[in-house]
């Protein structure tokens, strides 16, 4: 019998994985025009379960790919989040109430719940037009990554090599292919592949608390806060209620081990508990008040968790790892996937300059120094949040227990935000100059303000411009240029930009820039003229804003102040992901010439 023919084919990019972290590694690839395909080895989407939890950073990330306007068509809003304790009496009472988001510079100051497969929907139906879809029932047999130094360092070549293999063929139909790849991303969960091939080792512990999960709509109770987000702890457990889509509801419920704990293998059998038995031990935390489920149950789990790190994101830039193939944490938090799709937010940027050429590929070494250390400080925040939602309550008996007003102050940090990553220096984050915008902070995503276009006094929200299009924004603060002072300043400012070794030249081609550059005057709307700044700050009418009130002197007028910039003036560079790379005086362009030197690359025309 004839051996099929086996097909050989060249990617830019493989993505392994279609979950969270994959799905938006593909569409930010699609988007940045590079050639990338993904494959999963589920035959069918996810359709219930598994994550629903969006953190007001992402939900902001989102919106700079185009995509928060579904996610919240859909999603469950949580705005309000109740806490309750013991009572006197035995069971639980309300202890308070405060806003689910306490980060004060959040656009969007609530979290979004909505189950994960429709938030992939999301991605899948982005990514689709662009000609990019998942490969269904398709799995890695083999990745063998090349050892010549040269061929690694050159980023035209394909030095990564996986076979394919197609289960949903027939015996006579070719079931593999050999993919030749420039990089491989690895998203492929907990249990990943890619990462035991790579021998990448998953480095900490397994917690004591064992956790069921339980998705149904909204049951009748008298429980006053099953619509906000609740966390409870009782004398008999720990439970969480999470408001969801279309009328369904989420609910965390702490588990004893000896309900789920095979004494043979000492591991969680999911067999000695099902949902109806899961609902039972939330009803007898939750009492005095009643739970009746009124509909089946639409999705159920129990797992214990595992809070590890990945040793390594990477093999020598060409093979990395994303998601939850490299952080395993609590769900309690709300950060799993938006840990996930943060982690591709920050490596797409980065591989799609690399494979256009644009950037060095060192470049790729700050993905794992930057999201490493944020998994890292995500693992210390889990385990200290994991344990106050598993210990006992502060009581009369138990002295030793949580106190409530402990518990609030844990809740409130910014951290399960989203909002308070920050990136240390690197060579994609500079740390100098910081006094000149001391509200941009240096490696921090730029917090939302609205500034008045100057063409039309239409207000526009910063972040809207500052989409995820993988071009750097040159945020030109000029301060008052009605000033003949400042005017000169700006004025030699261009100059200096105007050079043919300044950054703004030397990375460009006749195609196209790498920088779309935004001006942000001082000044009124009634009397302001975009026409009197040079021509280079000005490259469409739309692209220059007026610290001014709107129209109806509602909000505005207050842009510099809250980002800390003087009258003086500042440069700011914003990294194609959002976050602050470097900050200027306006008489030192030669700042942004080096920051962009040590790793932007002269294209090959200049």
């Amino acid at each position: 019998m004839p051996v099929p023919f086996v097909r050989h084919s060249e990617v830019d990019v493989l993505i392994i994985g279609a979950g969270p972290a994959g799905l938006m590694c593909a569409n930010a690839l699609a988007n940045a025009r590079v050639n990338v395909r993904i494959v999963d080895q589920k035959a069918v989407k996810l359709t219930t379960g598994e994550g629903d939890g969006i953190t007001p950073r992402t939900t902001e990330v989102l919106q700079s790919y185009g995509l928060a306007e579904r996610l919240l068509r859909e999603s469950c809003q949580l705005h309000l989040a109740s806490f309750y304790n013991p009572s006197a009496t035995g069971g639980i009472e309300l202890t308070g109430r405060i806003a689910s988001v306490t980060a004060p510079s959040a656009r969007y100051p609530f979290e979004a719940a909505l189950h994960q497969g429709a938030i992939q929907d999301i991605f899948i139906d982005s990514m689709t037009p662009l000609g990019v879809e998942v490969q269904r029932s398709t799995i890695p047999t083999s990745i063998e990554l090349s050892k010549d130094e040269n061929e690694l360092a050159d980023p035209t070549s394909y030095p990564v090599c996986v076979v394919l293999q197609r289960l949903d063929k027939s015996e006579d139909e070719p079931q593999e292919e050999i993919v030749h790849a420039k990089f491989v991303v690895g998203c492929d969960g907990a249990h990943s592949w890619i990462r035991k091939q790579v021998d990448i080792t998953m480095d900490g512990e397994q917690s004591d608390s064992i956790w069921g999960v339980v998705d149904m709509v909204t049951p009748d109770t008298d429980f006053p806060d099953v619509r906000n987000k609740a966390l409870i702890h009782s004398n008999h457990g720990s439970v969480i209620f999470v408001p969801r889509e279309q009328d369904r509801i989420r609910i965390y419920i702490q588990l004893k081990d000896k309900d789920v704990i095979n004494p043979m293998t000492g591991r969680v059998d999911k067999g000695k508990m099902g949902p109806e038995q899961i609902l039972e031990t939330a009803q007898k935390s939750i009492v005095p008040y009643k739970l009746t489920r009124k509909s089946e149950f639409i999705w159920w789990t129990i797992y214990s968790v595992g809070q590890r790190v990945a040793s390594k994101y990477s093999i020598n830039n060409r093979v990395f790892i994303a998601g939850d193939a490299c952080h395993t944490h609590s769900p309690k938090a709300g950060q799993g996937m938006n840990a996930s799709i943060n982690d591709s937010h920050n490596l797409a940027w980065k591989i799609a300059l690399v494979a256009r050429g644009w950037a060095d590929i060192s470049l790729l070494s700050t993905y794992e120094s930057e999201r490493r250390q944020f998994a890292l400080d995500l693992i210390a925040f889990d385990k200290m949040w994991s344990t106050l939602c598993c210990d006992k309550p502060l009581t009369e008996q138990n002295s030793d227990g949580v106190s409530p007003d402990h518990f609030l102050k844990t809740f409130q940090t910014d951290f399960t935000s989203g909002i308070g990553v920050h990136y240390q220096p690197s060579v994609a984050v500079n740390d100098r100059n910081q006094e000149l915008a001391s509200g941009l902070v240096l490696g921090k995503r730029v917090p939302p303000y609205k500034f008045m276009r100057a063409a039309d006094a239409w207000p526009f929200e910063l972040q809207d411009l500052l989409p995820s299009d993988f071009l750097f924004k040159l945020l030109v603060f000029t301060g008052d240029f009605s000033d003949p002072l400042q005017q000169a300043r700006i004025e030699s400012m261009v100059t200096d930009m105007q050079k043919h070794e300044s950054f703004l030249n030397r990375y460009a081609t006749h195609e196209n820039s790498r920088f779309d550059i935004i001006t942000i005057s001082k000044g009124r709307k009634e009397t302001f003229n975009l026409f009197q700044l040079p021509t280079l700050l000005r490259s469409h009418w739309s692209r220059v804003f007026i610290d001014d009130t709107d129209p109806t002197g509602s909000f505005g007028g207050e842009g510099y102040s809250y980002y800390g910039v003087g009258p003086e003036g500042a440069l700011v560079v914003v990294r194609p992901d959002g976050y602050v790379g470097v900050i200027a005086p306006l008489d030192r362009v030669g700042d942004l010439d080096a920051y962009f030197a040590s790793f932007m690359k002269i294209p090959a025309e200049a």
